[in-house]
C-alpha cells in the first residue's frame, strides 16, 4: 500500500507539468494579451485626457521604448520557455506572481474566493446525494414501475438541458423583475445582510442559494441516481441475496443489511473524484448568478486576461483532481475489502 501510495504520488508531478506547459502555451498564444490590454487602457485613458485638453494626437501616441517597457513588465520580452521557467521556478516557492488585475499576490485573491466556493460546493454536493441516493435505491425497488417510469422521464429532460441554460430560464421565470419575483438572481446574501436575524440571515442564504443549487445539482442528478438505481437492482441479483431469503430475512433486511452496502461502493468511490469540482467551483453557474467564487474568478481571469490568477487556479484545479483520484481508490479499498493495490 506504502509503494502504491508513493508511486502515485510521485506520478502527480510529470502530470501536472505536462498540465502547465499546455496551458502556459496556450495562454501566450491567446491574442489581446495583457500587454495589448495595457496599450489599448493607456490610449483609451490618453484620448479621454486628450479630449480634456484638445490634443488627442500627441497623448494617444506610444512610443517604442514606452512598448518596450510594458513588455518588460509582464515579462513579455523574454522567449516563451524562459517565461515558463522562470513562472516555474516562483510555482516551486509557492510564489504564484501578481495578478494583473487586482495587482495583489495570487494566493491572497484566490483565498478570497475560496470560502465562497467551498461552501458552494459542499452544500451541492451534499444536497445531491442527500436526494439521488433515496431516489435511486426506490427506484430500484420499484423497477418498470408507473413511479420508475415517470422519474425516470422528469431525470432525462432535466440532464438534456445545459445547466447554464437552465440557470437563465430560472432566471427569467422566478428572478427579479420576472412576473413570479421569488429569488435573488445575484450573490450569496443581500447587502443589509448582516442587519439581519439569524433566522433572517438563513432565510436570506437559501433564497439567494436555491437556484444556483438548483442548476449546480442538476448537472449530476441524472448519472448518480441510474448509477444508484442500478448498482443496487445489480446487487439484488446475486445469490448472497437469495440465501440471505432463504436464511429466513425479510425482503427489506435483506436489502438494507446486505445489498445497500455493496451497492454503495460505486458512489462512495467518486466522492474523491468531486473533490476538485467543488473546490473549484462552476464557472457559468457563478457567472450567470454572480457568485464570487473560484469559478467566475477563472472566468474573469480568461476574460482579462489575468494570466497568473489563471494559470494559479489551473494548478490548484489539477492538483485537486489528481489528489481526488488517489483518494477515490482508496476510498474503495476501505469499503471493498477485496481490493488490495499493490
Amino acid at each position: 500500500m506504502r509503494r502504491y501510495l508513493l508511486k502515485r504520488l510521485l506520478l502527480i508531478i510529470p502530470t501536472l507539468l505536462g498540465i502547465t506547459i499546455a496551458c502556459f502555451l496556450v495562454m501566450q498564444m491567446v491574442p489581446g494579451g495583457p500587454v495589448e490590454q495595457a496599450i489599448q487602457r493607456i490610449k483609451h485613458a490618453s484620448r479621454e485626457a486628450g479630449g480634456i485638453s484638445g490634443n488627442t494626437t500627441t497623448l494617444s501616441a506610444l512610443t517604442q521604448q514606452e512598448i518596450e517597457n510594458i513588455k518588460k513588465y509582464y515579462e513579455f520580452d523574454k522567449p516563451v520557455l524562459a517565461r515558463y521557467l522562470s513562472w516555474l521556478s516562483r510555482l516551486v516557492r509557492l510564489d504564484f506572481g501578481i495578478s494583473y488585475t487586482y495587482q495583489k499576490p495570487v494566493l491572497e485573491v484566490i483565498a478570497s474566493r475560496f470560502p465562497v466556493s467551498l461552501t458552494f460546493g459542499l452544500t451541492g454536493m451534499f444536497m445531491t446525494y442527500l436526494i439521488c441516493i433515496p431516489l435511486g435505491i426506490k427506484k430500484a425497488l420499484r423497477h418498470t414501475q408507473p413511479f420508475d417510469n415517470w422519474t425516470s422521464v422528469l431525470i432525462f429532460i432535466g440532464y438534456s438541458i445545459p445547466s447554464f441554460v437552465l440557470g437563465l430560464i430560472l432566471i427569467v421565470l422566478f428572478g427579479g423583475g420576472s412576473f413570479w419575483n421569488i429569488f435573488p438572481i445575484s450573490g450569496m446574501v443581500s447587502d443589509y445582510f448582516e442587519e439581519l436575524s439569524l433566522i433572517g440571515k438563513m432565510v436570506d442564504f437559501i433564497s439567494h442559494m436555491f437556484l444556483p443549487l438548483l442548476c449546480y445539482t442538476i448537472g449530476g442528478f441524472a448519472s448518480l441516481t441510474l448509477l444508484m438505481k442500478n448498482s443496487l437492482m445489480d446487487q439484488l441479483n446475486q445469490d448472497y441475496i437469495r440465501t440471505a431469503l432463504a436464511k429466513g430475512l425479510t425482503y427489506h433486511q435483506a436489502v438494507i443489511r446486505h445489498a445497500l452496502r455493496n451497492a454503495l461502493i460505486p458512489i462512495v468511490t467518486n466522492i474523491g473524484m468531486i473533490i476538485g469540482v467543488i473546490l473549484s467551483g462552476s464557472m457559468l453557474i457563478e457567472t450567470i448568478f454572480t457568485i464570487d467564487g473560484m469559478g467566475l474568478l477563472g472566468y474573469e481571469s480568461i476574460v482579462n486576461r489575468d494570466y497568473p490568477v489563471a494559470l494559479g487556479l489551473t494548478v490548484i484545479s489539477s492538483l485537486l483532481v489528481l489528489v481526488g483520484r488517489i483518494i477515490s481508490d482508496f476510498c474503495l479499498a476501505l469499503v471493498d475489502p477485496r481490493i488490495k493495490f499493490k
